[in-house]
């Protein structure tokens, strides 16, 4: 019996010894997988946090190159603005140019012919009679016209002679020689008169100045003492020119010199 409980006792230590081993073998797994486990744990946080510094730093050097982009952009952006505001300067003082040179070309254009103009032939009415007359055709008949009414008729005389000697084949021409016959009588030289105002008949007897060119002549006819030939002026001046408004004078003096 008392080998039995000593055996017991000897197995029962046995198996605690067995245990106490196995317990304590457990701890020192546990202990160390416990240890290996924080080691990959503080292994992956590292690895994160490196990682994040990686991403953090990838991110801020993006940043870095998007804000120098964008500000390349701006600085571009305002460069364009401003080349733009140029180019618009530059338009609008091309603009004042091209309408400046088409000015300056409408006045060059305008003055050229005017001047052009000056040496054109015109279409001239005068005393019921369209022609076409020179600009210094029509300068001279103007002139002289101008000095006869001024009553300066030694004057008018000279400048009339000298307008039907320069322009023989002018539509001015049958005034001419009525003016010309007009100052003429106003100066006394009455045979010169007759000439011109006879003349002035030959080429346009149905001018508007030819039935007072008629009576004109029956003037000097009477200031030369020519009765005889004044009366039949006047008959004569009756029978083509009767609505006339020198047809009413002449009949007068007819009746006075019967």
């Amino acid at each position: 019996m008392k080998i039995y409980k000593q055996i017991v006792l000897t197995v029962g230590a046995c198996v605690w010894a067995v245990a106490s081993h196995a317990a304590l073998f457990e701890d020192d797994e546990a202990r160390k997988a416990i240890l290996d486990l924080r080691q990959r744990v503080e292994a992956g946080r590292l690895e994160t946090e490196q990682r994040l510094v990686n991403v953090a730093r990838q991110s801020e050097e993006e940043n870095a190159s998007l804000r120098r982009s964008l500000l390349d952009l701006q600085n571009l952006i305002e460069g364009l603005r401003t080349e733009m505001a140029k180019i618009r300067g530059q338009n609008e003082q091309l603009a004042r140019d091209v309408a400046e040179v088409q000015r300056i070309q409408k006045d060059t254009a305008q003055s050229l012919e005017d001047r052009l103009r000056k040496f054109e032939p015109t279409k001239v009415t005068l005393e019921g009679k369209e022609f076409t007359a020179e600009p210094a055709e029509i300068r001279d008949f103007e002139a002289a016209l101008a000095v006869f009414r001024r009553s300066e008729f030694a004057a008018a005389q000279n400048v009339f002679a000298e307008f039907v000697k320069r322009y023989p084949k002018s539509g001015y021409l049958p005034s001419a020689l009525f003016w010309l016959g007009n100052a003429q009588y106003a100066t006394g030289n009455y045979k010169d008169a007759i000439t011109n105002f006879r003349a002035l008949l030959l080429q346009a007897p149905d001018h508007f100045r030819a039935p007072e060119a008629v009576l004109s002549i029956a003037n000097c006819q009477i200031e030369l003492k020519d009765l005889k030939g004044a009366r039949k002026t006047l008959e004569e001046l009756i029978k083509a020119y009767p609505q006339s408004e020198a047809a009413g004078p002449a009949k007068d003096r007819l009746a006075r010199m019967k």
